[in-house]
């Protein structure tokens, strides 16, 4: 991720820049104040079941890169560094790769973050969820992996590392999507680094199998009812399926690649599938604070811009060639938030992105469409600008920061559309939604969605509508505090390994949440809490920057998609479920929650 690392900014910031805050009006949230002890039971009240995913297979892969280096248990790692692959039961390849210039040992993939869900919409009970795919997080050593259930997400018998990208050090941005015949598209970021002798990332480095791309946005397909775990297509017309390469506008890196499928049986654009990117001024070095793809920017460096490439789906899996990206929005400064593309039942495109001139400035977001496809786009409009913040307490960085979507269904003569956001002003962050239900023009106040009266911050907004028109907000909560020390809870959280020794410690430990609304934003109940335990963000967290540094990263969003009668949630928790996490690995919590 390009994404900066976002600095706390207040009031006084916002009144010497004339920036108009959507959070100036902190009203209570409009279904009321929930109790920490209400939001603690209501798990179980809801009806929510859950299972730790990526605990069911064992993975292993071979990366291009080897890295065995890694932090001790005292340190927060029960099980740090590299760890040759035991038995992998996956049944997937694990090494070497047609694309790898080096022939190294398979590692065990043990931590897995920043992950997105999606489910079939020819089969509801088929899901696919997509994740960074670690062997090494505390150098940030990764692939992209995915874990799919046939059975409404009780189990997850196909895992593994997505194929076809393994001679880039890392792939990151997991994201993909469901074209109209049950194909799975998967939309990679990879990209090379090697580490130097202080052990930092040596971004885009030549040195990394010279003979590919430094980066590349690539397109992998898991066709329908594919048999096994490495039975993905990842070539078109016989060369690697990528969407676009650096240097890409004169700018050697991506980021916030994302994508977006016509599903719409009506739209003269069914099939058609969206990726789309921005494009980032960073230079081959890191800078402090930043994550392994954020780079210093480049001195006077050019707004930037966000980009859009198309093809259409075919029912096999395969697909047409990718349009020339085209850009869609420019972007203020140096600092792009987000990238979020979807389309509406008449086929209209909608595209969601923000940016800022600064960490220490608000966010722009802004919004622009397309009703032919893709092949140009409307005058690009600002809908709110918010006060990201860095987070309390824990070392992991500030991430997203605001989450788009689309209504299927008309309100009144429009189709709705619906922001959630990260704002914090003055004081701890809290999770925010708007919506439009004329087309983009004009857009509700603001409400709080989290719905906890003292100073836990909600953060990492997910947004997602289902087919009845139910939205959906999910986010990472820290009104309940960490277990009590001694307690069986503790010891399932792994407390004990934690330095900071955390327990009964308040906005520390994090649970999942989903609020429910009408599609007109009437609230439908309180939050409901989508994880059975509590758990420790420390934990195994993968160093973005190098080992060197304290700075960690739990991902930069999570997933959520709603159909079949419930909301599906896929996040991450460190929490030994039943001996299954014995070394509190970053693994992927499915959680599912009835809707109305």
């Amino acid at each position: 991720m390009l994404m900066r690392v976002r600095g706390r900014v207040g009031a006084l910031v916002a009144l010497c820049f004339g920036v108009s805050v959507a959070a100036a009006h902190a009203a209570a949230p409009p279904q009321g104040y929930q109790t920490d002890a209400a939001f603690a039971r209501s798990y179980g009240a809801r009806g929510v079941t859950s299972v730790a995913a990526t605990t069911q297979r064992v993975s292993c892969y071979a990366p291009e890169v080897l890295r065995l280096l890694g932090l001790a248990p005292e340190q927060g790692f029960p099980q740090g560094g590299g760890t040759p692959c035991p038995v992998a039961t996956t049944g997937e390849n694990i090494g070497p790769y047609p694309t790898q210039d080096v022939r190294g040992p398979a590692l065990l993939v043990k931590d897995h973050s920043e992950s997105d869900i999606r489910v079939d919409p020819t089969n509801a009970r088929h899901l696919i969820g997509i994740s960074k795919w670690f062997v090494n997080s505390e150098d940030y050593n990764h692939l992209t992996g995915f874990f799919e259930s046939f059975d409404g997400g009780a189990t997850w018998p196909q895992q593994g590392h997505v194929p076809g990208y393994e001679g880039w050090t890392d792939n990151s941005d997991p994201v993909g999507a469901f074209d109209p015949w049950g194909n799975y598209y998967a939309v990679v970021l990879p990209y090379m680094f090697d580490y130097d002798s202080g052990q930092r990332h040596n971004f885009l480095s030549p040195r990394v199998n010279p003979a590919l791309p430094r980066m590349v946005v690539g397109v992998a397909v898991r066709p329908r009812r594919a048999a096994t775990p490495d039975t993905w297509l990842t070539a078109h017309d016989g060369r690697p399926d990528f969407v676009a390469t650096t240097p890409f506008a004169g700018l050697p890196a991506f980021d916030k690649q994302w994508i977006a499928i016509d599903t719409n049986r009506r739209s003269k654009h069914v099939g058609r599938v969206y990726v789309s990117w921005a494009i980032s001024g960073a230079d081959a070095e890191e800078g402090q604070g930043s994550s392994a793809l954020r780079g210093r920017r480049l001195q006077g460096a050019e707004p930037q811009q966000v980009y859009v490439s198309h093809a259409d789906a075919r029912p096999d899996g395969s697909h047409t060639d990718w349009s020339v990206p085209k850009p869609a929005l420019t972007l203020p400064g140096a600092d792009v938030n987000g990238s979020l593309p979807h389309v509406t039942p008449d086929g209209t495109i909608w595209l969601e992105a923000s940016g800022s001139t600064s960490s220490n400035q608000p966010f722009t977001a802004l919004l622009t469409s397309s009703t032919n496809g893709g092949a140009t786009w409307s005058r690009q409009r600002a809908i709110v600008r918010h006060l990201p913040s860095l987070y309390d307490n824990t070392t992991f960085r500030s991430a997203f920061g605001e989450a788009f979507t689309v209504g299927p269904r008309k309100v009144g003569k429009f189709y709705p559309l619906y922001l959630a956001y990260e704002d914090a002003p003055t004081g701890p962050v809290e999770v925010r939604l708007t919506a439009s239900f004329d087309g983009g023009k004009h857009w509700r106040r603001p409400v709080r969605v989290n719905d906890n009266r003292g100073g836990g911050e909600a953060f990492q907004a997910g947004l997602t509508v289902s087919p009845s028109g139910t939205v959906a907000v999910a986010f990472y909560d820290r009104r309940l505090a960490c277990p009590a020390q001694g307690t069986v809870e503790a010891v399932g959280a792994g407390l004990q390994f934690d330095p900071a020794a955390p327990s009964g410690r308040g906005n520390y430990c994090i649970n999942t949440a989903v609020q429910l609304y009408r599609p007109g934003l009437r609230p439908i109940g309180h939050n409901a809490r989508m994880s059975p335990h509590t758990w420790d963000p420390q934990l195994s967290a993968a160093r973005f920057v190098c080992v060197c540094v304290p700075a960690s990263f739990i991902g930069d969003y999570f997933g959520v998609d709603a159909r079949g009668g419930f909301v599906y949630t896929a996040s991450v928790t460190t929490y030994n479920e039943g001996g299954q996490n014995p070394f509190f690995h970053q693994q992927q919590l499915v959680s599912k929650l009835k809707t109305p």
